[in-house]
């Protein structure tokens, strides 16, 4: 079978964070410089693997609560390669009839998703750079499945610590502002109380920069939204309900929010 057009000629020699993080999710859709650059920061970091899968797990479930509290539509920003549970897959167990957009700026990612997840109604994939919001919500594959004047889910998950703390809440509340009012927004990053382990992660894949933020930077992306309890925690304890009083036992660990437009 010929390869995709749309995919010939990229560089499996070369590491993807999209193929690193498919690595650490159990995936099969990596190569051997993926494989090599994420097992070595597991190995740095052995909490990591820990860190993607609650990250994971925080996604469906507040996606599956926006979908609970009345939500039709969901814009996965920054998607990556395709996963189980799947967006779709969390609100569809809740609403049947949701509607789910996946976007990455990655062409591989992108052409993964529209053949593997945006195969039936209601569910759609573009190549869009999560940055402009405005393009986003304009590009004709979104539009497909999402209605702008209608309340939506947008969910930035592990992808705002690719950028800096300006450009981050720039992002946040450029969506936060086009999205009509009852619209949710979900937030993660990855967080390190261990600074010295942050420096050796980011030494360990200096092709992707990574920033360190905290709970006070997601307060600011969110700022003018009310948060969905337990509010700004990490992701367990979100997914249970909890919010801790102190950070987990672990120098690194997923930082999570939940929040409506009011």
């Amino acid at each position: 079978m010929a390869a995709d057009p749309e995919i010939q000629g990229f560089d499996t020699s070369r590491p993807n964070i999209a193929r690193v993080y498919d690595w650490w999710l159990g995936g099969r859709d990596n190569f051997a410089a993926d494989r090599a650059v994420a097992a070595n920061m597991a190995e740095i970091n052995p909490a990591l693997v820990h860190m993607v899968r609650d990250n994971r797990a925080f996604v469906c479930a507040a996606a599956a609560r926006a979908a609970t509290a009345g939500i039709g539509q969901f814009l996965d920003l920054g998607s990556g390669l395709p996963t189980q549970p799947s967006v779709h897959e969390a609100v569809r167990a809740v609403s049947p009839d949701a509607r789910v957009c996946y976007v990455d700026l990655d062409t591989v990612a992108a052409v993964h998703a529209r053949a593997l997840l945006a195969s039936g109604a209601g569910l759609a994939a573009a190549e869009a750079d999560l940055t402009r919001p405005g393009e986003v919500l304009a590009h004709p594959d979104v539009a497909q499945v999402i209605d702008p004047a209608q309340p939506m889910c947008i969910v930035l998950a592990a992808v705002l610590h690719f950028l800096d703390t300006a450009a981050a809440k720039q992002v946040a509340a450029e969506y936060a502002a086009l999205a009509p009012a009852g619209s949710w927004l979900i937030v993660s990053v990855g967080h390190y109380e261990d600074l010295a382990l942050y420096d050796k992660m980011c030494a360990a894949f200096p092709a992707q920069p990574y920033r360190n933020h905290g709970a006070a930077d997601i307060a600011a992306w969110l700022e003018g939204l009310e948060l969905v309890p337990p509010g700004i925690t990490e992701a367990n304890s979100w997914v249970r309900g909890m919010s801790p009083a102190e950070p987990p036992g672990r120098a690194g660990y997923t930082l999570c929010a939940a929040a409506v437009k009011p």
